[in-house]
């Protein structure tokens, strides 16, 4: 009977900690236009003009509809492009990618895995270790700095950030 009880805590408790997803009229009054046109219409901001493009800060950046966490500071780089860029997400199975023949390219676009969301694209011109430059749209994501990992129930991303960094041979 007590390990009856514990296993049906353990699921209420999983049930709990994954959000319903959000209709649309939902996400309309809780996203901005640009965040709406960003994640559910495809689009693109504009580089250079907008939130986390030069951000250096330490934290993590999440999805904006999830809160599903999807990069590190640790893994950005200034890429002169305009938009936030990373070397690779913190968890590979967080993003999808698939192919998008739009605007007369081929690209590989990022989605969120649990949001749904349009992230940007990834291309295979960035820096080492990983040769990729995820180049994200700002509107898409939500930066959660580093002194508020635990408030925000992040925690256990906080090592990232105390750990000394490693040599590179």
């Amino acid at each position: 009977m007590i390990r009856i009880l514990i296993l049906l805590a353990i699921s209420a408790a999983g049930a709990l900690a994954e959000s319903p997803k959000l209709t649309d009229k939902e996400l309309r009054m809780k996203l901005t236009p640009l965040q709406y046109q960003v994640t559910k219409q495809d689009g693109t901001e504009p580089p250079f003009r907008n939130e986390y493009w030069d951000n250096h800060r330490d934290g993590i950046y999440v999805c904006v509809i999830s809160g599903e966490p999807l990069f590190s500071s640790k893994d950005k780089f200034e890429s002169g492009t305009g938009w936030p860029s990373f070397t690779k997400p913190l968890d590979p199975a967080a993003v999808e990618e698939k192919h998008d023949g739009g605007l007369g390219m081929a690209r590989t676009e990022v989605r969120s895995a649990k949001g749904e969301s349009h992230l940007g694209h990834v291309f295979p011109d960035g820096p080492a270790p990983t040769g990729l430059r995820y180049c994200m749209n700002s509107a898409s994501l939500r930066f959660v700095p580093v002194e508020d990992l635990e408030k925000e129930g992040l925690d256990k991303f906080k090592p990232l950030f105390t750990q000394p960094p490693t040599k590179q041979p």
